[in-house]
């Protein structure tokens, strides 16, 4: 999943929104004492890669990677996770009964309220995202198309990113399809972390 459904996913918890999106910038165990995090932003942490986790092993999300993997290769999940989070976004009222346009205004605050807690790299990744409003324009295939093409230009190989929205555009409805399948199993494995794993009080 991509930075819409972390943040989503993480609901009103603040510890878990900050680990959220800071997970892919600390490396190793986050409890490690050179990290300096607090026990609820670790949480937050566990619960990214517990998402990630499940995301990559799940069946449904193999049978999307199929579909790009002829094009992508080893990128075909960095495609897929763009691809989830458009039809997060497209379908967000009705999946969070919020609205997508109050939903990111108030995610980008909260990111910039907490500034001292993300670090430099996730904060530089944040104004790129908060300027260019990645989030709200995920529901658009403009949008969708600029990510990919943008995460193309950051691949160690060649990904054929850039061209991967031919794949969303060609298998658009079985995609959709796909999406309603799997999203209620990752908010049920969402739930089921956050009752193993309560907020330490």
């Amino acid at each position: 999943m991509n930075i819409l459904a972390h943040a989503y996913l993480s609901g009103d918890d603040e510890g878990l929104l900050i680990g959220n999106f800071i997970a892919d910038f600390i490396k190793g165990n986050p409890a490690h004492p050179r990290h300096g995090l607090s026990t609820a932003v670790q949480r937050g942490i566990w619960l990214h890669r517990q998402i990630d986790q499940f995301t990559d092993q799940h069946p449904l999300v193999e049978e999307m990677r199929i579909l790009v993997r002829p094009r992508c290769h080893k990128y075909a999940g960095a495609a897929i996770d763009v691809f989830l989070d458009h039809f997060l976004a497209v379908h967000f009222t009705e999946i969070s009964g919020r609205s997508l346009t109050e939903f990111v205004p108030a995610f980008y605050q909260f990111l910039k309220n907490h500034r001292t807690q993300l670090p430099d790299a996730a904060w530089r990744m944040a104004g790129y995202m908060m300027q260019h409003d990645w989030l709200t324009n995920y529901q658009f295939l403009e949008g969708i198309d600029r990510s990919l093409k943008g995460m193309s230009r950051r691949t160690a190989f060649p990904s054929n990113l850039d061209t991967a929205i031919e794949d969303l555009n060609d298998n658009y409805a079985s995609f959709e399809e796909y999406f309603h399948r799997f999203f209620p199993e990752l908010q049920q494995h969402v739930r089921d972390f956050q009752a193993m794993n309560p907020p330490v009080v």
